[in-house]
């Protein structure tokens, strides 16, 4: 039997019966679609949407990065087993999205993009927006999504929808080649019908399989974890998606063996977990980092390695440590000449475990772990409490425990960018999974407060409250969402760190032989032409105000316990703002992290951080 419906008609009917299923648990996949209409997609998906949408919800975005963002962090929180579609006209709409399109396939992320096209017949060319390429009149600026996208296809005739789709589906759904799907719709093809076979639209079952290691695989890698002495496990944003928490608290409890989290990974355990001794790599914890320089073996479970995370490959200092990857891509699990164990984290786990029997760490292993985290504990105690001398603002370390104590196990936080994720990493105390956001693959600057939207989505049908962390220089960047998250009464709290601009790369500059050039918002200097005059006023709470949100201007530690308090019984969206002091985030224990510094500089204070670059370079690893 056929159907015929329009192109943008039946797509939506398509999306409307796919389901995935995990462990025999089903659940629909496309939530519904975020967009912003123009010419390209209002006639066509616009139509579709406004007369029969089959069940998906549409919601307006506000920019179209911005909207992308909120569909990326719903699908990260819902541990990639629902998504949001997001949908754009052409030109500078479509275009405004890629940068959330890498973000998400940076993070490995399933985000489904619909940016409407230039004309498929082209006999209008060219249309408003279009960028004409005189050398291959085939492309639009739609081809730029290409490199940010695990699947790309346009859709020049209604009939290839459906290879289409499939396609986009088999990428979603797959925990190997997920990221951003793009199908370019043009416009005219977007109304044009069709007779589509009713089998297309049928309830169609995604099942996300757990692959086992293989019995070879483990054979090979069982000796080397039980001949290891000082044995650590480095938990990804995999052990998440693999929903393998609970998996990974008993095999670390049951043979001994420290947990250290990436940033993705961060939340796998509780704080209380007795062997999770913090956040890895440059952002990480003094506790982690020792025992990862001192490791003979390191067990990476779900992590994609990136520099943050092995301080750019200068922190696993034993020269006879072996990595060992567990993981379903074959591309992770070969990086720093690691030994493979291709499979799903929960059912590897399940099957290191029990072919390791027995086997504990010494008991001197266990007991120098407890010390080196007695020792953190006590450092964590004496950064916390410090107080800037200066009183014209607050410490951004004692804000983040302050907040830390106040927050239930309900409540989840969100970050990407500036020097937040470093403070975040290292001394936020988790309570159970997913109550910790953190995009750090792309670390994209406006992706907190979108993010901020996704999550309560996320968690719209459950209690808690949704924070988010974020600097001034990010705000300004995007926020747009704010309104939307007004507009559709899901609420969240903004805590606006105000340290007066870009504080985390002022100091990486100044910390490899800057002065400070080009970071704070200030005016310019007419003596020396340079941004060096007073500080910019920005009243944030009056723009917050100016959207509808619920405002509060703190500065001091107690009004910072009244405005939370009041912030969780306001009904709509609040943004608290806090003046900052810059300098008072925290730097790295025991790391390093690689910068291009210039080799030739009119500064004495660079060219020796040049060649302190130089000597650290001599302990990294290759490869």
């Amino acid at each position: 039997m056929k159907i015929r419906l329009t192109m943008a008609q039946a797509l939506l009917r398509f999306l409307a019966n796919q389901y995935v299923v995990i462990d025999g648990q089903e659940q629909r996949f496309v939530a519904g679609l975020f967009g912003i209409f123009g010419h390209g997609n209002v006639t066509g998906l616009g139509e579709a949407l406004e007369y029969d949408n089959y069940g998906l919800t549409y919601y307006q975005g506000h920019n179209e990065q911005g909207m992308a963002h909120v569909a990326t962090a719903y699908a990260k929180q819902k541990n990639r087993l629902s998504i949001f579609a997001c949908t754009s006209s052409i030109g500078p709409g479509a275009t405004n999205m890629i940068t959330a399109a890498a973000t998400a396939t940076t993070n490995r992320i399933p985000l489904l993009l619909l940016p409407g096209d230039i004309f498929s017949c082209r006999q209008p060319d060219p249309v408003l927006q279009q960028l004409e390429v005189p050398y291959d009149y085939t492309l639009s600026v739609n081809d730029c999504f290409k490199p940010v996208s695990k699947y790309w296809d346009r859709i020049s005739r209604p009939e290839q929808l459906m290879t289409a789709c499939l396609n986009a589906m088999r990428i979603l759904t797959d925990p190997v080649e997920v990221g951003t799907v793009t199908l370019c719709l043009p416009q005219d093809v977007q109304s044009e019908a069709y007779d589509y076979d009713e089998t297309f639209f049928k309830k169609r079952f995604w099942h996300i399989d757990r692959e086992p290691i293989s019995e070879r695989a483990l054979a090979e890698v069982i000796p080397v974890i039980l001949n290891a002495k000082k044995p650590l496990i480095i938990a990804g944003g995999g052990v998440h998606y693999s929903l393998a928490t609970e998996v990974l608290a008993q095999f670390a409890k049951h043979h001994k063996i420290p947990v250290a989290e990436t940033q993705a990974g961060k939340s796998a355990l509780p704080e209380s977990h007795p062997l999770n001794v913090g956040g890895i790599g440059v952002t990480g914890s003094e506790v982690a980092n020792v025992l990862a320089a001192q490791a003979d073996v390191i067990l990476v479970i779900g992590s994609r390695l990136q520099d943050f995370t092995t301080a750019s490959k200068w922190g696993f200092k034993n020269e006879t440590c072996r990595l060992i990857h567990l993981n379903v891509s074959r591309f992770d699990a070969l990086k720093m000449n690691g030994l493979m164990l291709k499979g799903d984290a929960k059912t590897g786990l399940q099957q290191i475990g029990k072919a390791l029997g027995s086997y504990q760490t010494s008991t001197d292993y266990q007991q120098s772990i407890q010390h080196y985290q007695h020792e953190w504990k006590q450092e964590l105690n004496r950064i916390c409490s410090e107080t800037p001398a200066d009183k014209q603002g607050l410490s951004q370390i004692k804000v983040l425990r302050m907040l830390n104590e106040m927050v239930t196990e309900d409540d989840v936080i969100i970050g990407a960018a500036g020097s937040l994720p470093g403070d975040l990493h290292r001394f936020w105390k988790s309570r159970k999974p997913k109550d910790y956001h953190l995009e750090y693959a792309y670390s994209c600057m406006g992706y907190e407060v979108a993010a901020g939207l996704g999550v309560r989505l996320a968690k719209d049908d459950t209690k808690g409250e949704v924070y988010v962390l974020v600097g001034d220089g990010s705000f300004l960047m995007l926020h747009s969402e704010l309104l939307t998250s007004i507009q559709e009464h899901k609420k969240m709290t903004i805590i606006l760190f105000d340290n007066h601009g870009f504080q985390c790369i002022r100091n990486l500059q100044e910390n490899h032989g800057s002065q400070g050039f080009g970071n704070e918002f200030r005016y310019r200097d007419g003596k020396t032409n340079k941004l060096s005059g007073e500080y910019l006023p920005i009243d944030f709470c009056k723009y917050a105000e100016g959207l509808g949100a619920k405002t509060f201007f703190v500065d001091s530690y107690e009004q910072l316990t009244v405005a939370l308090s009041a912030a969780k019984n306001e009904p709509h969206s609040s943004v608290i703002v806090l003046p900052i002091l810059p300098k008072t985030m925290s730097s790295g224990y025991q790391t390093w992290w690689r910068v291009g510094v210039a080799e030739i500089s009119n500064s004495d204070e660079v060219a020796k951080a040049h060649q302190a670059m130089r000597e650290q370079l001599k302990q990294v690893r290759e490869y």
